[in-house]
């Protein structure tokens, strides 16, 4: 194992998605969401222990979710776990992990990864990243996973390469022609028609001063807040320049922030059997089904009638269920959601009008 490769793991998101399963005292990356006896983030930092020493994983979260990261990954050192004062999207996260790290080890090789993603194929996974690491390894490349596609999903990101782009290093690295952000139904389809798209994974690779320059050059006024930075990483002044950071920096996604803009973006065709886990359709393709296709987690679930239903329930309630078809039914913490399938998209919505309505106490 290369001493300077580090994992950087995010796991500051809120998972409102997953309402009312994934709260705010205990979103998605903390909950066994499979029913494998793992936590996402449990499963994520197993995985990539397979690529990296457990001293150079590192995990980037809200500072409330500090304690959940101890107690599910006991073995990290405390000083492994960096904590964002608020949230800010993804690019100030990885600008101040890249700079506390880069201020650790110039010569450090970054993987970035969410913590609440699924790989089914980590052999495959742990090769291409280590083929990435080598890529990015002293040069300026700004380095994806890209997924090849299986079906014109309106749910993820896409990028599209340049067809012809060879490079030595691998014939799977392709150069990155643009970023598309969730199409529509009818664009996703031409997407997938064309050959030439992959899925966005929101998996990256590259050098801490290759990433650095990126922000220098395509996000100046958010690189000064994290340069400025400089002499208080790994101090005992961090925490609270941080708090005056992240105030002054403006919430933007790495997407949007850099590799939207950056020529020296290039995306690695993958076969990884993943998924971002990013609603509760996508939940209800991993988990087992019945023989009437209704994905079932709970002890005492009686379904009558019922098809196409995703149902979570705690695992001492009694419930019984009839003619569902095609719909969410899941409770927890004194909470009962029942919503068609189909109109997923409006669990923010509900949120928001339970915020309003009742305060924080269901949220």
């Amino acid at each position: 194992m290369d001493k300077n490769n580090v994992v950087v793991i995010m796991a500051g998101g809120a998972g409102e998605r997953f309402w009312p399963m994934s709260r705010d005292a205990k979103p998605k990356q903390f909950i066994d969401i499979l029913g494998t006896g793992k936590s996402l983030i449990r499963q994520t930092y197993e995985r990539f222990l397979k690529l990296c020493p457990p001293e150079n994983i590192y995990i980037i979260t809200n500072k409330n979710y500090k304690t959940l990261v101890q107690e599910q990954i006991p073995e990290i050192r405390s000083e492994n776990i960096f904590c964002e004062p608020t949230r800010k999207n993804t690019a100030p996260c990885i600008a101040y992990a890249a700079y506390k790290i880069y201020a650790a080890n110039p010569d450090a090789n970054m993987v970035v990864a969410p913590s609440d993603h699924i790989i089914l194929k980590e052999d495959a996974f742990c090769e291409i990243v280590t083929t990435a690491l080598k890529a990015s390894a002293g040069s300026n490349k700004l380095i994806t996973l890209g997924i090849t596609p299986s079906r014109p999903d309106t749910e993820y990101g896409y990028i599209q390469f340049i067809q012809d782009s060879i490079n030595k290093e691998d014939k799977r690295m392709k150069k990155v022609k643009t970023f598309t952000e969730k199409p529509n139904k009818e664009l996703a389809e031409s997407f997938i028609q064309s050959g030439d798209f992959l899925w966005n994974s929101g998996i990256f690779v590259w050098s801490a001063k290759t990433i650095i320059n990126a922000f220098e050059k395509h996000q100046p006024e958010l690189n000064f807040v994290f340069k400025e930075a400089i002499p208080h990483y790994n101090t005992n002044s961090e925490l609270d320049y941080m708090k005056t950071a992240y105030e002054a920096c403006k919430s933007i996604s790495i997407d949007y922030a850099i590799m939207e803009k950056a020529e020296n973006v290039f995306v690695f065709i993958s076969d990884l059997g993943w998924s971002d886990l990013g609603s509760w359709r996508a939940l209800f393709e991993y988990r087992p089904k019945d023989s009437t296709n209704n994905a079932i987690c709970g002890n005492n679930i009686l379904v009558y009638d019922s098809k196409n239903c995703i149902i979570t329930m705690p695992k001492d309630k009694m419930v019984l269920i009839q003619g569902l078809d095609d719909y969410i039914v899941a409770e927890s913490d004194n909470v009962l959601m029942i919503c068609k399938k189909s109109q997923e998209g409006q669990i923010r919505k509900f949120v928001n009008d339970i915020k309003i309505n009742t305060g924080e106490k269901y949220i």
